[in-house]
């Protein structure tokens, strides 16, 4: 993974393993999804709010460790919150 892409695992619905990852591309943040390693990365039109808490979960470590401004935690907070108003707890400090 680049500077400017974050991963994690996790489940599909089914409980399929799923590995997701997403690239920053002029301050848009682009997801994509795969079940298994060799597959072909998949783009994520809609992702989900976990999705996005994940997101938010990495930036906020980088931010710790000074590898990512502060600023782009904010950024990300403030778009949580547009997208999903139902997640309010959710948006991290």
């Amino acid at each position: 993974m680049g500077k400017g892409e974050i991963a994690w695992k996790g489940q599909f619905e089914d409980g399929r393993p799923r590995q997701v990852y997403a690239k920053c591309v002029r301050k848009v943040w682009r997801f994509f999804e795969r079940e298994k390693r060799f597959e072909t990365w998949r783009p994520l039109e809609h992702p989900s709010g976990e999705d996005w808490r994940m997101l938010l979960d990495g930036l906020e470590r980088r931010a710790q460790r000074r590898t990512t401004a502060a600023d782009e935690v904010q950024r990300i907070q403030r778009q949580m919150k547009e997208r999903f108003p139902e997640l309010e707890d959710g948006y991290g400090s």
